[in-house]
């Protein structure tokens, strides 16, 4: 038996590139193994030394570390752009449609009101945001 999540009709979401997901409030950018081999080759270290400077461990888990203030290590501060956005990890790709932004309404409305994007552009279709959803549990 199938339930129809609250989103069935679609979403509307177009990024507007402000950066506002990859700053803020500490939290994790989980990676894998392959991740951290497309990344530390996109700005030209060697795995291990991209772990050592990059990642940290949380748990069983592997997170990109972050700047004092929570902003991602990627995060141009200057620019409000990533500077490994052609290589960012499947948990940045995916944004906004996680279960955790998809559970019911109101935490998609919360998301909304930090995410400018949310609410704008083309509807994105069920199989589409389902297949989001199935990329990365956040």
């Amino acid at each position: 038996m199938s339930i129809t999540p609250w989103y069935h009709k679609g979403l509307k979401f177009q990024c507007t590139a402000c950066g506002n997901c990859c700053t803020g409030a500490p939290g994790y950018v989980w990676v894998e193994r392959a991740e951290i081999e497309t990344l530390s080759a996109a700005i030209g270290v060697e795995p291990e030394e991209f772990i050592e400077k990059h990642t940290r461990q949380v748990g069983a888990g592997t997170s990109l570390v972050e700047f004092a203030n929570g902003d991602c290590v990627f995060f141009d501060g200057v620019t409000r752009r990533c500077k490994v956005y052609l290589h960012r990890p499947r948990q940045c790709r995916t944004w906004p449609f996680w279960e955790s932004t998809l559970a019911d309404e109101v935490d998609w409305a919360r998301t909304a009101r930090g995410c400018p994007g949310i609410g704008r552009g083309p509807l994105v279709p069920l199989e589409e945001i389902e297949a989001q959803v199935r990329v990365i549990r956040v």
